[in-house]
């Protein structure tokens, strides 16, 4: 057996997802025998104390406290973006231009403009790019994904979406800082839209093709918080709510909403498509099951039938345990990274790209838009081309 191509990871953050991002570096050779093997080289983090103990205890190699010594290490090979909304754009940028591949997490950049810029850095250097929304990678989603294209549904009427969470609905809660700064817009962008809305964006525009023009509503609850940043009390300029309605360009009518004060909800990610012949319900909360329904069974048996998306022949599934064993959320980082690696060997990308981000980050500020003025905003976007690869590992 020929020794795998060794790719060389630098990761930029240790928060929540620098550990789901960790577990899918050191999970996916274990389960997905890919051509590449990944090595967890260096964690950077500005709490260097932090940031070695983190490097300690997932096995890196080493640890940075200053991003851009990290990008311009000789020994890394991939930048990956864990940290904060307002730092992919300069990170992104620096790590193409070093000749880096990178993988993001969502949403790309805090707006389009951003995004535009971090697309065009990624696509000059000619780098593999990834961007993290996961939920492409849930396999009863994945399959939802493979009725569709098989012409299961026939024609698309209808899309629905929500992503509703109950953790912000506290008045004492403050904004800004470690694990708060997602409440602070100069640091997120945007609140739930550019949140919990952009994953809903992305499997949309992945499941149903792109979205023409969208009319939306923002409501931001609280309109002061304590800022543990500046000590003082703030405006808040976040989005606590948002719902659109959306014209999609095959011609179905869209409906979104997200919002992070639906009490009793903490991670509730739901969608159904309604199509000529038949259609489809997911709900994260049972996220190994698809719910289908199809008009053309016989009368006495047609129903919703739940499929439990455990066997073999179901996507990604034949890594995994035996039939009817289920798993769960952080499986969907080792599936989205074991494709990374299988497009690195092949030389064809998976998406989302980061020209797929921009996509998503076009909605959201249409949504903003919308929201602000009470108009129909059209969608600004461009047609996303294949990942052409060429560079490669270590």
């Amino acid at each position: 057996m020929s020794a795998k191509k060794k790719l060389n990871i630098g990761l930029v953050g240790y928060g929540f997802m620098g550990r789901t991002h960790s577990n899918a570096f050191r999970q996916t050779p274990q389960f997905f025998q890919p051509e590449y093997e990944p090595v967890l080289k260096a964690i950077c983090a500005r709490n260097a104390e932090k940031a070695a103990g983190f490097a300690s205890q997932w096995g890196y190699e080493s640890s940075e406290t200053d991003w851009r010594k990290l990008v311009e290490r000789p020994d890394i090979d991939l930048i990956d973006i864990a940290s904060p909304n307002d730092t992919h754009h300069e990170i992104a940028i620096a790590a193409a231009a070093a000749g880096k591949m990178v993988m993001c997490e969502k949403p790309l950049g805090r707006n389009a403009a951003e995004a535009k810029e971090m697309v065009a850095a990624v696509e000059k250097a000619g780098v593999p790019n990834m961007v993290w929304y996961n939920y492409r990678r849930v396999p009863a989603v994945t399959l939802a994904k493979q009725l569709i294209d098989e012409g299961k549904l026939g024609q698309i009427f209808h899309y629905r979406a929500q992503f509703l969470q109950d953790w912000t609905i506290s008045k004492d809660l403050p904004q800004g800082g470690a694990g708060l700064w997602r409440l602070d817009v100069s640091v997120a962008g945007s609140g739930v839209t550019g949140d919990l809305l952009a994953h809903c964006i992305d499997t949309a525009l992945w499941l149903n093709g792109g979205i023409d023009r969208v009319t939306a509503m923002t409501e931001t609850f609280v309109k002061e918080r304590h800022h543990n940043i500046s000590g003082k009390m703030e405006p808040v300029g976040i989005d606590d709510a948002s719902a659109f309605l959306a014209r999609f360009k095959n011609g179905s009518l869209g409906l979104f909403e997200a919002t992070r004060y639906a009490r009793g909800h903490k991670a509730l990610y739901t969608l159904e498509i309604n199509g000529e012949h038949a259609s489809i319900r997911w709900d994260l909360h049972d996220l190994h099951r698809l719910e289908y329904f199809d008009h053309r069974d016989a009368g006495i048996l047609r129903g919703w039938r739940s499929v439990h998306i455990t066997d073999g022949d179901h996507p990604y599934m034949g890594k995994w345990w035996v039939p009817g064993l289920q798993i769960g959320y952080e499986h969907t980082f080792i599936h989205q990274f074991a494709d990374f690696l299988g497009g690195l060997a092949s030389g064809n990308m998976p998406g989302p790209s980061f020209r797929d981000g921009l996509e998503t980050d076009y909605v959201t500020d249409a949504v903003l838009a919308s929201a602000r003025k009470g108009t129909w905003e059209a969608v600004g976007g461009e047609a996303c081309p294949p990942q052409k690869v060429n560079r490669t590992a270590s």
